[in-house]
């Protein structure tokens, strides 16, 4: 009777195991990301241009996984979104969006080809076997039969979208495919990846990456992935985009405020375990941009500003997410916001504080690093695109190099 006992455990034990093994969990970790709003005036697309339309959108995932899903979105739609076939594929040449056919999946949501997303939300593929090495560039290929009512996207793609009529979400190239740059329709990319992380790096047009070409991905957060990629201690770490042209913290702009889009574009990826926050500088800039403001206004902009960082940090370290701080850049020379020594004053007074230990559980000091040091009112001339206000290639380099890879060391998120 031991003997029996002794073989039903081991029976019962083989049997769990092999279950454990079949059935293993696994870890999703955001590899791509993009910030989402409503596309207006010529960042819209035409109504034609999204009837009976086939639309393939290039995208760099920053860290590689051995399966993935994809994460569309209808955030701002007012009614449900149809998509009605979709795919992912390695791309073969994003400038022309030619698809290698053997790394080419058809997309499912509950086993059906179709799905209806309901207005306001997002909705994730189910998982696709298909490995992709870090720093891949994927193919997102989807079927709109109708245009939505109200459009989701983003306007900064930097990289070239491709508009075809037809179903051809399968096709190796998209015949009479008409180009933009802007997103639509598409929210992520994440990857099963075991041991992974992710850096959420919540931002404005500097962050989206104003001035940069298409599909160059010179992006500053783009050039920062590749840093985290090379070094042992960073490479299973992504890199989320979320920056947002015209962004600022209190207000909406061109895109809702920070705070505003903190649960989507923050906490609900997976596997985000850093957040990066470098906002504020369209804030101080439109304070005075238009007209002069009083000393009262001025403080409480100060005050206001440094609310808001608040809220994000407490937000984030509730869970579990280390808050990151980036200091404001000088924009002295900018003809845009034309700032004078009272908004210069707010500028240092914000930076103080992200600057100050314990506000933030660390900074990165963009401020001192891209700052003349014959002029700290301005962005060193090297690193300056032209206009005062946003870096140019060789500034966003350097953004991505101020960052101590120290303060990314990645730790599992479950």
């Amino acid at each position: 009777m031991a003997r029996m006992n002794g073989l039903l455990c081991l029976l019962a034990a083989w049997c769990l195991g092999g279950t454990a093994t079949a059935q293993e969990k696994p870890h999703w970790v955001a590899s791509w990301a993009t910030s989402q709003m409503v596309p207006t005036g010529e960042n819209a697309a035409p109504a034609e241009d999204l009837t009976d339309a086939t639309i393939r959108q290039i995208v760099r995932v920053s860290i590689g996984g051995k399966r993935l899903r994809v994460r569309l979105s209808n955030a701002f739609g007012t009614t449900p979104l149809v998509i009605d076939a979709a795919s992912v594929a390695l791309s073969a040449d994003n400038a022309t969006a030619r698809i290698l056919p053997a790394g080419a999946r058809a997309l499912r949501f509950g086993g059906q080809a179709v799905v209806t997303i309901p207005a306001g939300a997002d909705y994730l593929s189910d998982p696709v076997d298909l490995a992709i090495a870090p720093g891949a560039d994927l193919a997102i290929t989807l079927h709109l039969p109708l245009p939505p009512e109200r459009q989701t996207g983003h306007p900064g793609a930097r990289a070239h979208s491709h508009f075809a009529h037809g179903q051809q979400v399968m096709a190796e190239a998209l015949a009479g495919a008409k180009i933009a740059t802007r997103w639509y329709a598409i929210g992520g990319v994440e990857v099963d990846a075991p041991g992974a992380g992710a850096l959420v790096i919540l931002g404005d047009s500097i962050t989206d990456g104003y001035g940069v070409q298409p599909n160059t991905n010179a992006r500053w957060p783009d050039r920062l992935a590749a840093r985290l990629r090379a070094h042992p201690a960073t490479r299973n770490l992504a890199v989320l985009n979320a920056g947002i042209g015209g962004n600022r913290l209190r207000l909406d702009g061109t895109g809702p405020n920070a705070l505003a889009r903190f649960e989507r574009e923050v906490l609900a990826p997976p596997g985000v375990t850093h957040l990066l926050v470098i906002e504020g500088i369209n804030d101080l800039g439109t304070l005075t941009r238009d007209a002069p403001a009083t000393p009262d206004q001025h403080a409480a902009l100060v005050r206001e500003m440094i609310g808001v960082f608040e809220q994000i940090v407490a937000r984030a370290r509730a869970h579990g997410i280390k808050a990151i701080g980036g200091t404001i850049m000088p924009d002295g020379a900018s003809a845009y916001y034309h700032p004078d020594v009272a908004n210069e004053a707010d500028r240092a007074a914000v930076n103080a504080w992200i600057r100050a230990p314990g506000n933030f559980d660390a900074v990165v000091d963009f401020d001192a690093a891209m700052r003349d040091p014959k002029n700290p009112t301005r962005l060193r001339p090297e690193l300056d695109s032209g206009d005062g206000l946003h870096p140019s290639i060789a500034g966003y380099q350097a953004m991505a190099d101020a960052v101590p890879l120290a303060l990314l060391a990645t730790a599992t998120k479950r």
